[in-house]
């Protein structure tokens, strides 16, 4: 029955992957603000362009990964470590040539922290403040602070931050991969180049938010949930419990990796034991919840709020409601769903509960089956294919010259101006250019994340099954909930696990097949 379920899973994520696969054939998904503003776009693919990429990036690849190989004769003590090291070069060269000041959620976090770390000022907490209505980024808030308290008051310094935790998920994704095979005969070094040097994270160490370190922190936990199902040590799960706990409190969407740990400890149950599995479950539920129990605690007893941060703070029907939009297919109403919140329902989570209720049942009573089906595949198709996480935004920036107030306020500018920044400048064909790039190659990556579950099926293998359960989760989230192709970005270490290991599968398998031909070409001779 357990091989029943995860053989399902398994063929729902091909399904999906095969979708995003074919519909890349036809339609490309961009988002470019520069060109087309704070606009989720779904064109007309250019198929010669992508063709010629897919060529260039797969010779690329095999090349890189044949060097790779030959690091195989230096151990990991000496590799991962100068590995690690060149990545942080680039990613600190990238954060002063491109100084990306924070903009709307970004600069408001920002500020926030300066005004409690400086003035003591919490007014943020009352009505109409930024965080009576999102109270969850007072995690994002309360760590800000605590780097401003502890180094250099500057945005380098939280960047530097980033870049910290990024090098951690970089080792997380080898481990994580080393976990799942346990048999390779390689040091696979492969896998941590590409995740070192995998452009979108490379980038996004220079958007100032919960994203980086959420990431590090869910793949963190996933690691030692796979550990402790390999290796059955109470330490590990004590670990992934506490890391997913943390994680879950700077991004909500920690929920789906508890959820993925937990299911895949039930397919491990013979292996574990009904005690451990029962243990863990029991540890999971007692901590997930203690950071908002702890934060909402000590915020009312030092009288900086009267009454839970959660009272009437935005509802997640808000959320849902963005979400439902034939229009701009579940991305950015500007601002209508907020209008509810604020103005008919007068930040009262109550009222606006009943509000956005309506306002989803009117969409969906209104909307013909096809419209919601046409919608929810566009939705779809522009989350997962996009391929760039939106780093033209987050990462690169913009100098704010181009499209007005809105375009400063969404791009915001630089701290100073470098060759860098001139190159990328509005839609020069350098930033065009490394988005095609970041398109091709999350096309690729699907790819080679179907030939590996179509191989796992085949084989009956499903020791990727957690991962499988987690991409899963976010596919199924983010059909319902408000759309940036940003919000996926904690499974990209996922997608370079299952994607290496398909491209390895297939470089194998051909490696191999010239091996049987040359064989056979010489018993013929002979």
């Amino acid at each position: 029955m357990l091989k029943g379920i995860q053989k399902t899973l398994y063929v729902i994520l091909i399904f999906f992957v095969s979708l995003f696969i074919a519909s890349s054939f036809f339609i490309r998904a961009e988002y470019n603000y520069v060109v087309y503003g704070d606009t989720p776009m779904l064109q007309q693919q250019h198929v010669g362009t992508f063709i010629l990429l897919i060529i260039a990036l797969l010779v690329f690849s095999v090349m890189l990964y044949r060097l790779c190989l030959k690091l195989n004769v230096y151990r990991p003590k000496i590799v991962i470590p100068l590995v690690l090291l060149g990545s942080l070069a680039i990613q600190v060269a990238i954060i002063f040539l491109f100084p990306r000041l924070p903009t709307d959620d970004s600069q408001t976090v920002v500020s926030l922290a300066m005004n409690m770390l400086y003035k003591g000022d919490y007014s943020t907490f009352g009505t109409t403040g930024y965080l009576h209505m999102f109270p969850f980024n007072y995690s994002t808030v309360l760590y800000i602070e605590a780097l401003l308290a502890m180094f250099p008051d500057n945005y380098v310094t939280i960047k530097l931050a980033n870049i910290g935790f990024a090098l951690i998920t970089t080792l997380m994704i080898y481990l994580i991969y080393k976990q799942l095979n346990p048999n390779s005969k390689d040091n696979d070094y492969g896998v941590l180049v590409f995740a070192a040097t995998y452009i979108p994270s490379l980038f996004m160490s220079n958007f100032i938010y919960n994203d980086v370190i959420a990431t590090t922190l869910l793949t963190s936990a996933l690691y030692f949930g796979i550990r402790f199902m390999k290796e059955k040590s109470i330490k590990y799960i004590i670990l992934a419990a506490i890391l997913v706990t943390i994680g879950n409190y700077f991004r909500s969407i920690g929920i789906i990796f508890l959820l993925a740990i937990v299911i895949s400890l039930f397919f491990h149950f013979k292996q574990l034991g009904w005690k451990k599995v029962v243990l863990s479950v029991c540890l999971f539920a007692v901590l997930f919840n203690i950071p908002s129990w702890t934060q909402n605690t000590l915020l009312q007893t030092t009288d900086k709020v009267q009454t839970s941060t959660t009272t009437n703070a935005a509802p997640i029907y808000m959320w849902l409601n963005m979400g439902i939009n034939l229009k701009t297919i579940g991305f950015w109403d500007n601002r209508e769903s907020y209008n509810i919140y604020q103005r008919d329902a007068d930040y009262n989570k109550a009222v606006s509960t009943e509000l956005f209720k309506e306002s989803i049942a009117q969409k969906l009573s209104t909307a013909s089956f096809g419209d919601l089906v046409h919608m929810y595949y566009k939705k779809i198709i522009w989350t997962w294919t996009e391929g760039t996480y939106q780093i033209e935004r987050y990462g690169i920036g913009n100098d704010g010259s181009s499209g007005g107030q809105r375009a400063s306020f969404i791009m915001g500018g630089y701290s100073y101006p470098t060759f860098a920044t001139d190159l990328f400048a509005g839609n020069s064909p350098y930033r065009s250019g490394i988005l095609w790039v970041l398109y091709t190659m999350n096309f690729l990556m699907y790819g080679f994340i179907l030939i590996r579950l179509i191989g796992s099926l085949r084989a009956k293998r499903f020791d990727e099954v957690s991962l499988v359960l987690v991409i899963l989760g976010f596919v199924g989230f983010y059909i319902l909930w408000e759309i940036k192709s940003r919000y996926i970005y904690p499974i990209y270490p996922l997608l370079i696990i299952l994607s290496y290991m398909g491209f390895k599968d297939t470089y194998e398998w051909l490696i191999q097949q010239d091996f049987l031909r040359l064989r056979s070409s010489a018993r013929k001779e002979s």
